[in-house]
């Protein structure tokens, strides 16, 4: 089996998956979140990761005990397997409504469009298993506009989508964080949109009691150490529109 399961109590497990995608595609992370015996999907992925991630969560949860399936943007290498969880499992899912229009042109089905849940802007909360409440946490451009997280109490844990993101390394926990932030430091810079909105980002998350951050690409953030050193980190990093000049737009 693939996963790795990263939390494991007898009511609440997290599995984590990032083994899945084709070589020549850009690594993806998955996970899948299971409490008292209902389970939610994030970012599933595209479609040559679909048949490979259903045969694994199979051996964790029955396909119909997935209750969310939770879509933190639009990028192809979270949504394009849409189409196929929502035919093979009973679940919503939840996008920002800013790409709820979007989905057709990744094959959504015309009757599935009703499972689809478009995400206001300030979030919202979802409960699983009837009593662990997850809160949708809004994370606008970074990098897309409209982004969002998902705080997991029950675990202590952030899944932080593409900030955070790694490319390259070749374990999938942080041990050395100054030694890490080379394969996460041209990534930030191109796709997060400014300095501005990190902090905005950052203030939010240092109210939640963070023991983990999982991205969506790339290597775990484990321990309260590791996630302030990561948060330190993004709260001074100058990205996107900081780092422009007159020099990139110029006629070739």
């Amino acid at each position: 089996m693939v996963a790795k399961v990263i939390y494991n109590t007898p009511d609440h497990k997290i599995a984590f998956f990032e083994e899945l995608t084709p070589a020549s595609a850009v690594q993806a992370n998955q996970l899948l979140i299971v409490h008292k015996g209902e389970g939610m999907l994030l970012d599933p992925g595209g479609h040559k990761v679909f048949s490979k991630l259903l045969s694994d969560i199979s051996l964790l949860i029955p396909p119909n005990q997935i209750k969310y399936i939770f879509l933190s943007h639009q990028d192809p290498d979270i949504v394009a397997s849409i189409n196929g969880w929502l035919m093979t499992t009973k679940a919503v899912a939840y996008i920002s409504k800013l790409w709820m229009r979007f989905l057709p042109h990744f094959g959504l089905d015309s009757q599935l469009e009703d499972r689809v849940i478009p995400i206001e802007d300030s979030g919202t909360t979802l409960t699983l298993g009837g009593d662990c409440q997850l809160l949708v946490l809004p994370a606008h451009f970074l990098h897309s506009p409209g982004n969002f997280h998902v705080y997991d109490p029950c675990a202590k844990m952030l899944f932080s989508g593409d900030l955070g993101a790694s490319l390259g390394q070749d374990y999938y926990v942080v041990e050395n964080f100054e030694e890490h932030v080379k394969y996460m430091e041209p990534f930030h810079k191109r796709y997060m949109a400014s300095n501005k909105v990190l902090r905005f980002w950052v203030n939010m998350v240092r109210q939640l009691d963070i023991e983990m951050i999982v991205p969506q690409h790339g290597a775990i953030f484990k321990g309260k150490q590791m996630v302030e050193k990561f948060l330190n980190w993004l709260e001074n990093l100058q990205v996107g529109v900081d780092l422009m000049t007159q020099d990139h737009y110029r006629l070739p």
